[in-house]
């Protein structure tokens, strides 16, 4: 995250971007960028919490859904479309699991391997969680850019 409250303003940029060789005005774009994110995410992170999620929980259930000509996917097909590590995503896909929001079962092809599928209440909560969403992204992207100090 980025925790800087006021941007630093457009003289000091310009000193330290001209020290670097680096262009002042990409360098505002960048933290503007950077600061806006962060206050997005903050945003996106109490927003689920209100729906018993995370950003990471969210994530698997709408990589799961988002594939509507398969059921379920292997936790590795989950993790290569996340960029998170195996072992996180192993403790994400038992949380889940263990608030009825996707079933880990058999594989049918490879007995050894598990698949994941939403459960009725997984598909229920992400419709839930999705218009929510939506109108916090979409919000975000029609506010007017804040200037550096």
């Amino acid at each position: 995250m980025f925790f800087l409250k006021d941007l630093p303003s457009q003289q000091m940029v310009g000193t330290y971007a001209q020290a670097y060789g680096a262009d002042p005005d990409h360098i505002t774009s960048a933290l503007l960028m950077m600061r806006r994110a962060s206050l997005l995410i903050r945003s996106l992170d109490a927003f689920f919490a209100v729906h018993g999620l995370s950003q990471l929980r969210f994530l698997v259930l709408i990589v799961i859904d988002r594939e509507p000509e398969r059921a379920s996917l292997t936790p590795n097909e989950i993790a290569q479309r996340i960029d998170v590590s195996k072992p996180v995503m192993t403790r994400t896909l038992q949380s889940l699991q263990k608030d009825g929001l996707i079933t880990l079962s058999a594989s049918p092809s490879d007995g050894r391997s598990k698949e994941a599928a939403l459960t009725a209440d997984g598909l229920q909560r992400l419709q839930d969680t999705l218009p929510g969403y939506f109108k916090l992204l979409s919000g975000e992207m029609t506010q007017p850019s804040a200037t550096a100090g």
